[in-house]
């Protein structure tokens, strides 16, 4: 641990503040769970509004610090197997700010393909008519079949496309800076409306933008968005700890996840950033049971719905490999995944490869542990809060990004069994504090 991180845990410590854990639900279409559409009410509702709504508010019942939406441009072709991100995140977003109040708003949105002038404005304008609850979370697309769907006949390499996310959350954020919070007078009296000396044009020229012009849209309620980043690779924990707000990552064991946070942090410090300036949010992925086995009994169900070949299907392609190559009673073909490389998240995959390599796992056993990606605890809210309170105390987390098996009903359980357990441990809010994201996440408003 550098002595700058560990000056700066211990002025978090003597400062008489607790740290406050943080909380957000994955919305990735019909749930987490492979088999999560077929036994929805409605399997058809990720195109419905009405769906999206009910979300919201179960999540700001349950004081939740946010909202996430993932994003992607192509329906999981040659056969659409499940519901995928079907709509535009900023739609169900919008539906989602109309019903609630307090929860955040946060957007996926892909640096690769979008212009920092659209993504400025469009996160901007979600974030005024929510009242200062709105987030970019800045992803460098890694699905080749993208390409084609924006007229390129391949993506740029993984290098090439994180220094051009880099270069757009830049630009984005002088475009959210150009304006002053007092632009606006609106006096009816004088008959002045704004004072455009408070506007401040940007002229940025740079290796993949040249943008020169301020923002139509005013200053953000919170200051600015709040900026968030998932990307696992050495490039995106160096973006996250140069501009992100707050990181949602993979992790599966307390020692790996307390690594990813002393890096994330320590980097953060490096930029002249304090460390409680970024806020790290592992995946997590609960069952819930009232009892032990009746989580157990509620995860046999869903797979057995499921079937291992679509769990079969679904590890494969994130490993690289055609679904041949894995034989449910071996481990892994570690000779075939050395030869591979890896198109979908790195993180994920990484993630999924230590499991598998630290415990020898069978790849029956993986689908058993960990069925997609992030890491999954099957067992009582007290069990699942245990295993949340060891990693926010061990410095592992300061939250987590929660996957829901199928919504609505996985995150109506976390919502009235897990929430309140956090909550009687005194480390989970009982109310809002403020009405905008950043007060949520505890940030304070950029200057």
């Amino acid at each position: 641990m550098s002595a700058g991180f560990a000056e700066s845990l211990r002025g978090q410590a003597s400062s008489g503040t607790p740290r406050q854990l943080h909380l957000n639900v994955n919305v990735n279409s019909s749930g987490r769970h492979p088999a999560s559409w077929q036994v929805q009410p409605d399997p058809l509702g990720f195109l419905n509004p009405d769906y999206f709504e009910e979300i919201g508010r179960l999540a700001e019942r349950g004081r939740l610090d946010a909202v996430f939406f993932s994003d992607g441009f192509d329906y999981g072709a040659p056969a659409v197997a499940r519901p995928w991100q079907s709509l535009d995140p900023f739609i169900p977003l919008t539906a989602v700010a109309r019903v609630t109040e307090h929860v955040g708003l946060v957007a996926t949105v892909s640096s690769s393909f979008q212009h920092p002038y659209n993504i400025a404005r469009v996160v901007a304008s979600l974030d005024q008519i929510s009242g200062g609850r709105a987030a970019w979370n800045v992803v460098a697309t890694r699905s080749p079949q993208a390409a084609p769907l924006f007229g390129l006949d391949a993506l740029a390499g993984h290098d090439d496309r994180y220094a051009r996310a880099a270069e757009a959350v830049e630009v984005v954020l002088a475009l959210w800076n150009s304006w002053d919070r007092d632009a606006l007078i609106a006096d009816r009296k004088s008959g002045k409306f704004a004072d455009v000396d408070r506007i401040h044009p940007i002229a940025h020229r740079g290796e993949h933008f040249t943008v020169s012009g301020a923002l139509n849209v005013p200053r953000s309620p919170q200051g600015r968005p709040v900026l968030l980043q998932a990307g696992g690779s050495a490039q995106g924990i160096a973006l996250a700890a140069r501009y992100a707000d707050a990181v949602f990552s993979v992790a599966h064991t307390l020692e790996g996840a307390q690594e990813f946070y002393r890096d994330v942090k320590q980097q953060a410090l490096a930029h002249g950033r304090r460390d409680d300036q970024v806020v790290i949010l592992p995946g997590l992925f609960p069952i819930l049971g009232s009892t032990e086995r009746e989580a157990r009994e509620r995860k046999q169900w869903l797979d057995d719905v499921a079937g291992f070949d679509r769990e079969l299907e679904s590890l494969s392609t994130t490993l690289g490999l055609e679904p041949g190559d894995l034989h449910l009673d071996r481990q892994l073909p570690w000779d075939l995944l050395d030869r591979t490389t890896v198109n979908s998240s790195q993180g994920f995959a990484a993630a999924i490869l230590d499991l598998a390599r630290r415990d020898e796992l069978t790849v029956r056993e993986l689908l058993e542990r960990n069925p997609n990606g992030h890491r999954s605890i099957v067992g009582t809210p007290e069990q699942v809060a245990d295993s949340i309170e060891k990693w926010f105390v061990g410095r592992a987390a300061d939250g987590f990004n929660l996957n829901v098996d199928f919504f609505p009903d996985g995150l109506a359980a976390i919502v009235d069994q897990l929430v309140p357990e956090l909550q009687r441990r005194g480390i989970f809010r009982t109310e809002y504090s403020g009405t905008t994201l950043r007060s949520n996440l505890g940030l304070e408003e950029p200057s």
